[in-house]
């Protein structure tokens, strides 16, 4: 890793059971690399277990959402000067083992974005679940010549020219069409293979129907939103 400064931005709502083992797991497997919680408004003690442990948090009064906080956390990142911020969910899913690939295909590969997917050497699964998968993949191939197999994985990290952009810009938020939009402008995008585990505690806030909305709102904006955005 070099000398490259690295943080990992981790948003967590309502996450007591799982925000202690997730940055137990930063920090035995990616020790070289900081942190900063940002507790989006949890109704549960979330707050007050990442004090207790002395963990670094900025708390947000009130919900706002995925991309409010992850936006909360670019924000840290780009005012301390980061070379390389990581998207990493609070739920235990995604495994800091995977980190410092990331940042070596990164620096190897000359990449804005890298994402840790789960279908980049393994065939994604025909299932209900991955219909939205495929269909965005497909739209984003569609929009831009290039294929993402796993659009939809939470674990990205994003370069020094990434960083203020989401954190500055208000319509960037850490969802596929943006990445799909970043690669129509030119932007390099690679994805490594990464290996991701089932929610050790607590419910995802989509169910199915969202799950559904989301895939369709995706898709839209691939296709038709985004050409109206301008290069910043």
């Amino acid at each position: 890793m070099g000398n490259r400064r690295v943080i990992a931005v981790v948003p967590a709502y309502n996450e007591r059971d799982n925000i202690v083992s997730t940055i137990e797991d930063l920090r035995s497997n990616a020790p070289g690399v900081d942190y900063v919680i940002v507790n989006d408004g949890s109704k549960d003690d979330t707050l007050s277990i990442c004090r207790e442990h002395g963990y670094n948090v900025i708390d947000l009064p009130v919900n706002l959402g995925l991309a409010g906080a992850f936006q909360t956390g670019m924000r840290y990142a780009y005012k301390h000067g980061y070379d390389y911020a990581i998207q990493f969910d609070a739920d235990g899913q995604h495994s800091a083992a995977y980190i410092y690939e990331m940042i070596r295909v990164a620096e190897t590969q000359d990449a804005n974005i890298v994402i840790g997917s789960r279908f980049a050497t393994q065939k994604k699964p025909l299932s209900a679940r991955m219909a939205g998968s495929v269909l965005i993949s497909a739209m984003i191939l569609l929009t831009t010549r290039q294929r993402i197999q796993d659009p939809t994985s939470g674990m990205r990290l994003f370069d020094r020219k990434m960083i203020p952009l989401f954190a500055n810009e208000m319509d960037f938020g850490p969802e596929p069409d943006t990445i799909s939009l970043l690669m129509r402008w030119g932007y390099k995008v690679e994805e490594t293979q990464v290996e991701m585990r089932e929610r050790i505690a607590g419910e995802s806030y989509l169910n199915f129907t969202k799950s559904i909305t989301y895939m369709l709102r995706m898709s839209i904006s691939i296709l038709l939103v985004q050409w109206f955005r301008r290069k910043k």
